[in-house]
């Protein structure tokens, strides 16, 4: 008898799940954005009256005075500026330094993967909010920069549009390789798994490592660092012939390649390798910045990166060998940014987050400015130059009809003064309002 009600019941409900089936999607809503003016990421300047018009997540329309349509939802947002959502390009969203380096690094070690992965919610938070809708991670521990990048995709935590390295490729012993403390001899050596390898073919399987657990981008160190303690900064720590294997390797698997490099012996091995990106960059000179314009390899600068590893030195407190790597980095990294410039190397934002804490990245723009950047060549850095590196320009980037609803507003005039994209009031990101102070 049981079986027969329930067969019934479910002869019942079929015509209304057809019926439901068959009726029509209800039409995405309209939004009308509207400000002062308007900045779509591709001139020098802003329009005034700027509007923006959204439906089913995609701008629809993007201008100076638009017509609102009929029935439309609109979001006035007065004397401020709508902008793209902005692109960081270097990030490290899975953790963040503290003033005192070591035990910020005792605070990490310590922490187990569960809670590494519920404070990466709050970074991408934190960074959402400050209107940077999309991010490049640059290498990462644990798998938690694919966890982060696909919760967030799917809507199960806020946060900007990922893409992600997983690990991070270098050398034995390098600025990539986890060294230069006693407790680090114990227990097995890095392979692949983490991202450490040596010769061309370890490296070449290395990439496809990464690529199997999910990376969209190949990150390599290709130099010392700053923040290791086991290595000089700009002394070049892999081959010409291992740089060559990893960017054909990933080249051949449609990914790109961000090479960290702050000196320029690395550097130029990885320019004529043919990588995408050189991240840092800082000790270049006239001959590798011009090999990158001659190839069209994108520097990424990470200049806020160096000011909280020198510039804040009476607050923050490293290794005597940290610091003193620190000191040098930033004393030539203004220097090679305008020379940059000057040669016309292509520039696309990045700050290195997470050596700086996450949220701040807008104060990259003064950095940028204050070296001899122009505001709109700066906001461009972080919209449509960005959205152009990271081969994602056809959906993000500008404000055009047809591309993915990123939109921010900033008070006032961000061409007149580039510090009011610190003050971010409203963000959008793919059509869904996460920030809008009113």
């Amino acid at each position: 008898m049981r079986f027969r009600a329930l067969a019934l019941a479910l002869l019942l409900a079929i015509p209304a799940l057809l019926s439901a089936q068959g009726a029509p999607a209800p039409k995405p809503e309209v939004i009308a954005l509207k400000a002062a003016r308007l900045f779509d990421g591709r001139g020098d300047a802003a329009v005034p009256n700027g509007v923006v018009i959204v439906e089913g997540g995609q701008i629809r329309a993007a201008g100076s005075g638009l017509a609102i349509p009929a029935g439309a939802r609109v979001i006035d947002l007065g004397d401020a500026t709508l902008l793209p959502g902005l692109i960081d390009a270097h990030t490290h969203m899975t953790n963040e330094s503290t003033d005192e380096w070591l035990q910020g690094f005792f605070n990490n070690v310590s922490r187990d993967v569960a809670e590494s992965a519920i404070r990466a919610t709050v970074n991408a938070r934190k960074t959402l909010a400050a209107g940077f809708t999309t991010v490049r991670d640059v290498g990462s521990g644990d798998y938690i920069d694919v966890g982060l990048r696909n919760t967030i995709r799917d809507g199960v935590v806020p946060g900007p549009r990922m893409l992600v390295a997983v690990h991070a490729l270098g050398a034995r012993g390098g600025h990539c390789d986890e060294g230069g403390f006693p407790f680090n001899r114990f227990g097995p050596e890095p392979g692949i798994e983490r991202g450490i390898a040596s010769g061309p073919d370890q490296f070449r399987d290395a990439v496809r490592f990464q690529v199997k657990y999910g990376a969209d981008v190949i990150k390599v160190c290709a130099t010392g660092g700053v923040l290791s303690l086991n290595d000089e900064v700009d002394t070049s720590q892999l081959s010409q012939e291992e740089l060559n294997a990893i960017v054909d390797e990933a080249h051949r698997l449609h990914k790109k390649v961000a090479v960290h490099a702050h000196g320029a012996e690395g550097a130029r091995f990885a320019i004529r390798a043919g990588v995408d990106s050189i991240e840092h960059g800082s000790f270049m000179g006239d001959e590798e910045l011009r090999m990158m314009k001659e190839r069209g390899t994108w520097l990424v600068p990470t200049l806020l990166a160096g000011e909280y590893a020198a510039g804040r030195s009476a607050i923050r407190h490293y290794p005597p060998a940290i610091a003193a790597k620190a000191k040098a980095a930033v004393a030539v990294r203004s220097a090679m940014f305008k020379n940059a410039l000057r040669i016309g190397v292509k520039i696309a934002f990045g700050t290195d987050s997470a050596v700086s804490p996450h949220g701040i990245n807008a104060q990259e723009f003064g950095l940028m400015v204050d070296l001899g950047m122009t505001p709109a060549a700066a906001l461009r850095a972080a919209t449509a130059s960005a959205a152009d590196l990271l081969g994602l320009s056809q959906t993000i980037g500008t404000l055009q009809p047809g591309k993915a609803a990123d939109v921010i507003a900033v008070p006032g005039n961000p061409l007149a003064d580039i510090h009011a994209m610190e003050r971010v009031k409203f963000v959008m990101k793919g059509g869904e309002v996460f920030r809008n102070d009113g």
